[in-house]
């Protein structure tokens, strides 16, 4: 963690430095009267004049909020800070809102003053950067590269963090356990490669447009913030409901009684009651702009992970052996061998299968009568002692008539009997051999 952070830190203050730099130069050009206005600037689409009404500010108000998210990060990684990792977290925290309040301030007034124009073709730093360094210059270039590097920074705290989030959730058993497996990186690889397969269906579907999709991303964000807010709220009030000298265990965490309780609560709550205007302004301002997608999907996740917990739940029970007073034991087996043809690997298959059970049914799926007709000569040939059972399948097909059969058995068979399944797989010596067969034992 900390090479990686070393590595990573220096886009970062690459960037920081560029914004400031670009910030300085804006504010003394224009106490000084040489600031000017942009050159050339996107041309506007459509423009419509209407009066200045709450609707409209509720609007601008939603589109700026999504702009200061991102400081949420420093929640995700507190596990990866030194010791006291709450406090050390706490330090970022504040850095990171002091550093963002200045830049998004800074560029939102110099950004007005040279006249810069919202586009899809070029940006607003884009246009305040080459007025403020007059052209397209080497700082120019210098400030755009650092933005670019910041935004795959960006990007890359959502792979950091919902593999973490996602291994937390299916540790709880709302998400596949495939989640919580950790890969030789040592990081949790099914929730980055399955984070990438969703950005890149995002980015498909939406165009790559930045407006399409910021309606997605705000609400969930806000939606976050309202609950975990109001978490911390029900927690502090537990806290205050503790004797001094008391603690309440709970999953994940243990409280103790703290003397700031009260205070701490209200700050938890007014924070869950603005983030939950700011979700509820989104939802509506932004409903037409692809909000009402995520109206739907939230609620459809939510249904999808309570199902998968229920599963898990489910399974746990079936599997527990608290009501089990002696282990099972397994009093018979029964084998069934797929066959299809008679050569020395069937033999070798055969002997296999006698070493497991004396009680063994070969079972050939017959898509073409001629081939059968050839199987059962040579099976009554070389094979005496085991049956041989041909299922014939009109349609050509070999998975649904084997699959129907090992059901019919495992419905018919006895308690303490176990149906042991053998497919003889030919296996060639080199890899581009496989090409050349039907690799039939394989599905």
């Amino acid at each position: 963690v900390r090479e990686s952070g070393a590595i990573l830190s220096i886009p970062t203050y690459f960037f920081l430095g560029m914004i400031f730099l670009t910030v300085i130069v804006g504010f003394y050009k224009l106490t000084s009267g040489s600031l000017g206005s942009v050159e050339n600037p996107p041309q506007l689409d459509l423009v419509v004049f209407q009066p200045i009404t709450w609707f409209l500010l509720l609007r601008a108000f939603s589109g700026g909020t999504a702009a200061l998210t991102g400081v949420e990060a420093i929640s995700n990684g507190v596990p990866a800070f030194k010791e006291p990792k709450s406090r050390n977290a706490g330090i970022t925290l504040i850095w990171m809102a002091v550093i963002l309040g200045i830049i998004f301030l800074s560029i939102s007034f110099l950004s007005v003053q040279v006249g810069a124009i919202p586009s899809e073709t070029e940006t607003v730093i884009s246009q305040l950067v080459r007025t403020v360094f007059s052209g397209s210059n080497a700082l120019y270039l210098a400030v755009i590269s650092a933005t670019t590097l910041i935004l795959f920074m960006a990007a890359n705290t959502s792979f950091a963090d919902f593999p973490r989030l996602s291994a937390l959730l299916a540790i709880d058993r709302f998400l596949p356990r495939q989640f919580t497996f950790r890969g030789s990186r040592l990081v949790f690889s099914w929730g980055i490669v399955f984070l990438a397969f969703v950005a890149s269906a995002l980015i498909v579907i939406f165009k790559a447009s930045v407006t399409g999709l910021i309606p997605l991303y705000a609400i969930g964000v806000f939606l976050s913030f309202t609950l975990s807010q109001t978490g911390m709220g029900i927690r502090w009030y537990k806290c205050g409901r503790l004797k001094p000298d008391e603690e309440l265990i709970e999953k994940g965490s243990i409280l103790h009684f703290d003397t700031k309780w009260r205070i701490k609560m209200l700050v938890n709550l007014f924070g869950a009651c603005a983030t939950a205007v700011v979700t509820l302004i989104f939802a509506i301002t932004k409903f037409t702009e692809g909000a009402w997608l995520i109206l739907i999907l939230t609620p459809s996740l939510v249904a999808l992970f309570y199902a998968i917990h229920r599963h898990y739940i489910e399974l746990a029970g079936k599997l527990s052996l608290n009501h089990i007073e002696a282990k099972p034991r397994l009093s018979k087996q029964r084998v069934i061998i797929m066959i299809s043809g008679v050569h020395q690997g069937t033999l070798a298959a055969l002997n296999f299968a006698r070493s497991l059970s004396k009680e063994i049914t070969a079972v050939h799926i017959a898509t073409d009568l001629e081939q059968t007709e050839k199987i059962t000569q040579k099976w009554e040939r070389w094979v005496h002692d085991i049956p041989l059972v041909i299922i014939d399948s009109p349609y050509r097909q070999l998975l649904h008539p084997l699959v129907a059969y090992i059901e019919n058995a495992a419905l018919e068979s006895k308690p303490g009997e176990a149906i042991t399944v053998v497919v003889p797989e030919f296996i060639p010596q080199r890899w581009w051999h496989n090409f050349l067969h039907m690799q039939t034992a394989t599905w």
